[in-house]
């Protein structure tokens, strides 16, 4: 399995608590890069003023931890594009009830 495969499955197990929903599935991240061992990872959250900044992140980083190749994972939050619910997928939005 490519490297940015495996961390998207991974990705998978990252949920914003407030949600329940992974970060895949809301549309977070937007883009992963592996260079020299490093991942990077840019993603946003569903609100500038999210309290669970940090615990996000820190999820992100945990999760990709074990993945063979990686030995840091550097996590960028911008708010540029803004995130919007049209990120999500069709599992997160039947999820939150948009989608029957």
């Amino acid at each position: 399995m490519e490297i940015k495969a495996k961390i998207l499955e991974k990705l998978q197990n990252v949920l914003d608590p407030e949600l329940g929903i992974n970060v895949v599935d809301l549309g977070l991240i937007y883009k992963i890069e592996v260079k020299d061992g490093t991942a990077f990872i840019l993603m946003t959250l569903t609100t500038p003023g999210c309290p669970l900044h940090d615990s996000i992140a820190g999820g992100v980083k945990r999760a990709l931890r074990d993945i063979e190749g990686i030995q840091d994972v550097n996590v960028q939050i911008t708010w540029n594009p803004p995130w919007s619910p049209d990120r999500m997928s069709e599992k997160a939005l039947r999820q939150l009830g948009f989608l029957s």
